[in-house]
């Protein structure tokens, strides 16, 4: 090992030495915790009811690949005690804006929400912006998109004569002759009349739709009865164009109430946040938001949600939250991170969002609310399913993506791909998996597991030539069949280090490509050869998310695999600590009760047909439980 590498692995140890003492002297207190990496640069913000719970959680327990990534980086910390949960909320959306650190930015669109506006002028315009400003404005929205807004203001545009011009012109435009535009270069006009238009904009944008439709619908018939056709025909357009950009809405609600309706899916890593907007009690407007997640999924969720909200200062009357997700507490990492995590509560963060908001943040538990909510729940599944299913639904798209990601890297025919991910926390347990895709499509009994022999610690180098060396010698051996194109996680180290293994050891000219992530963790650079170059790749292409999909694949079955491994041996540690329990006991006690928890609930009577005496039965139940607690 060389000199450079040495003084790494020192400065790693003496990094990870100083962290241990510090967590040692965390608080009971909440407040918020900034992770730092080797330059000493803020990474994570987060925010904690106690400090030494959530800090703690980090350095021990199993987490996904991504939360992997983010201690895999982390050098040192630093924490800030607040007075209450609430200080400390607002604390890190504050710090967060200050620093922009990396992982927590991934908790953020990449874009701002568009909004309309009625400038605050002597002759007010309408306007599409998504730039939210102190100027006395009036503002309304969020829009999930700017299509929807830009629509919204054509009808409004056509329905009420506000000026359409940027700059004052010198004589009337063509809008005046149509009948949109009361003229101000030309004419004086009253403050009342811009009030009274103000007002029923307002009215309009904020759910008043029905009301302005049947003041229209007064003013259609009483121009046909005065036969003013082509004006009928007009406010006639005007109707249906109304219903057109209100015909979304599925539940309305007696209490004609403004209301956000919030719920979360998270699947693979990552997460989809559902917006669905009420006004006046309609639900007008929905958006989604997905995006990678490292920490505790509710956690993760409520960081999104005063992000949002900080970001998009246009409230509504009421907010009403989803409690804590019961897929995310059921998974095996939450259960085994929950013993030392600081996960949140529902009502806890509703209490503090409504303080800080000041406005009504709810949490549901019966009745139509709660029906709502979780709507916006399986929307949030929907929208995460439809991302990781997207190749999948044009068999022919699929086949197609595939040749054309061949012929892309100068693979004439492309059949067969095999693709490799490691999966270890720090140093423990590391495995390795591998996927094959047919023609696009995963075949899944080809799969393989791998259990790492011969690499201790976290060695993603050595760990990609073990596996690649036994795969290959296999195939080899058994005359199976080679693959057309090689996907290793990863980018020139892990390429040469597959490329080693085939060319030199084993003979083997089969093309290696890696996959780079960007700074958000997604798919984001395809790299060939030996030396690695890139291929370019359109983001939009077919093929981009065949490459997409392998790599969420590989990733998924690795991460699966590790935690069976890593939570079998939590049950062999914890079994093998009770004196008096061998290999043989430990078998015999896993295959008659089934599990760990069945056995730490059995009685003393329950252990005799295996030939142990109540005393032994006594300490194992005793020692099992005492683990827990």
């Amino acid at each position: 090992m060389d000199e450079f590498s040495n003084k790494a692995i020192n400065e790693h140890d003496k990094a990870m030495e100083n962290i241990r003492n510090k967590l040692a002297l965390l608080p009971d207190l909440p407040g918020c915790y900034l992770m730092k990496n080797t330059d000493g640069k803020i990474i994570y913000v987060g925010k904690a009811k106690v400090l030494k719970n959530r800090v703690r959680s980090y350095f021990t327990g199993s987490h996904d690949g991504k939360t992997q990534r983010l201690v895999a980086d982390i050098r040192d910390f630093e924490y800030i005690v607040t007075g209450s949960n609430i200080e400390a909320l607002i604390l890190e959306c504050n710090l967060i804006k200050t620093h922009q650190p990396r992982y927590n930015v991934l908790l953020k669109d990449d874009k701002t929400f568009p909004y309309i506006k009625i400038t605050n002028e002597t002759h007010p315009r309408l306007e599409v912006t998504r730039r939210v400003l102190k100027d006395k404005a009036k503002y309304f929205g969020p829009y999930p998109n700017a299509y929807a807004a830009q629509q919204t203001k054509k009808l409004l545009d056509r329905m009420y004569p506000l000026r359409k011009c940027g700059v004052m012109p010198k004589e009337v435009c063509l809008y005046y002759h149509m009948g949109q535009c009361l003229a101000p270069c030309e004419k004086e006009v009253q403050q009342s009349e811009y009030d009274r238009i103000t007002h029923e904009i307002t009215s309009f944008l904020s759910g008043g739709h029905e009301e302005i439709k049947k003041e229209l619908q007064r003013k259609m018939e009483e121009a046909a009865e005065e036969l003013y056709f082509e004006r009928a025909k007009e406010l006639r357009d005007q109707i249906m164009n109304i219903d057109a950009i209100m015909e979304k809405q599925k539940i309305t609600t007696a209490d004609a109430r403004d209301r956000d309706v919030l719920g979360f899916a998270v699947d693979k890593g990552w997460m989809c946040v559902q917006i669905l907007y009420m006004r006046q009690g309609k639900m007008v407007q929905r958006h989604a938001s997905a995006f990678p997640f490292y920490g505790e999924a509710y956690s993760d969720f409520m960081t999104f949600v005063t992000q949002y909200y900080s970001d998009n200062p246009a409230l509504p009357q009421e907010i009403l939250l989803p409690e804590t997700a019961k897929e995310a507490e059921s998974t095996p990492e939450s259960k085994l991170e929950a013993d030392g995590a600081d996960v949140l509560d529902a009502a806890g963060a509703a209490a503090s969002l409504q303080e800080w908001l000041g406005i009504k943040v709810l949490v549901p538990q019966r009745g139509m609310k709660r029906q709502m909510v979780g709507m916006a729940i399986e929307n949030a599944k929907v929208s995460l399913d439809e991302k990781f299913r997207l190749i999948e639904r044009d068999e022919e798209r699929t086949f197609k993506a595939a040749s054309n990601l061949g012929q892309s890297i100068g693979i004439e025919h492309l059949h067969r791909i095999e693709a490799f991910d490691n999966s270890n926390i720090q140093g423990t347990n590391p495995v390795s998996a591998m996927v094959v895709f047919i023609d696009g499509k995963p075949d899944k009994k080809e799969y393989r597991k791998y259990k790492v022999r011969s690499v201790q610690g976290p060695d993603d180098y050595g760990t990609m030539r073990e596996v690649i060396r036994r795969r290959y010698e296999r195939v080899l051996k058994e005359n199976l069949e080679m693959p057309d194109l090689i996907v290793v996680d990863g980018g020139k180290g892990q390429i040469s280090a597959a490329v080693d293994v085939l060319e030199n050891e084993l003979g083997l000219f089969i093309p290696v490509c890696g996959l780079v992530k960007d700074v958000k963790h997604r798919t984001a650079q395809l790299m060939v050869g030996d030396p690695a170059e890139p291929v370019n790749l359109p983001r939009d292409s077919q093929e981009f998310y065949l490459l997409q999909r392998i790599q969420d694949e590989v990733h998924r079955f690795a991460i699966t695999f590790h935690r069976e491994q890593r939570g079998k041996s939590m049950v062999v540690s914890k079994l093998d600590s009770i004196p008096g329990i061998g290999e043989k006991r430990r078998k015999l006690l896993l295959k008659h009760f089934g599990s760990l928890k069945k056995i730490k609930e059995a009685s003393i009577d329950d252990f005799r047909p295996l030939s142990i005496g109540d005393k032994l039965a006594k300490q194992i139940i005793a020692a099992l439980q005492d683990e827990e607690s």
